[in-house]
């Protein structure tokens, strides 16, 4: 059963703020339900959005992306990253921050889930928003 609590989101911590700092990213930390790990990532250098847009655009299934939802997304400037799909929607230094990103955060996690049987085992879920729903991400 995925548990997650403040402990272990200390422990975890440290290491998720040096990847950030590494890309010149601030986010920040908090415990959702507890059974998930939320990272919202505020503002940095790496424009998130645009690259998402372009990236998208570029592939087969992104040409199918309403001119609307590209105007919601530049507008509102937040996303949820999708963490088993993220290396097919961002490319370069986007791409390498969340792999970072998400390799701190399920340190020590495990995955033993069947989903043919409808069995889900994991230590924690991890959620990475982009900005949020009331504050948009800043590219500074």
């Amino acid at each position: 059963m995925a548990y997650m609590n403040q402990e272990k989101k200390a422990k975890l911590a440290p290491t998720i703020k040096a990847v950030c700092q590494k890309y010149g990213v601030k986010a920040s930390l908090a415990v959702k339900n507890h059974s998930t790990l939320v990272i919202n990532v505020k503002s940095g250098y790496i424009d998130f959005i645009k690259n998402f847009i372009e990236t998208d655009k570029s592939k087969p299934y992104g040409k199918h992306m309403s001119e609307e939802h590209v105007a919601y997304l530049r507008v509102n400037r937040s996303l949820d990253v999708n963490p088993y799909w993220f290396k097919e929607h961002f490319t370069g230094k986007a791409k390498a921050f969340l792999t970072e990103l998400f390799s701190a955060a399920n340190a020590g996690n495990h995955d033993n889930s069947d989903i043919q049987s409808d069995y889900f085992d994991v230590g924690w879920y991890v959620d990475v928003n982009i900005g949020k729903w009331n504050k948009p991400y800043e590219v500074v």
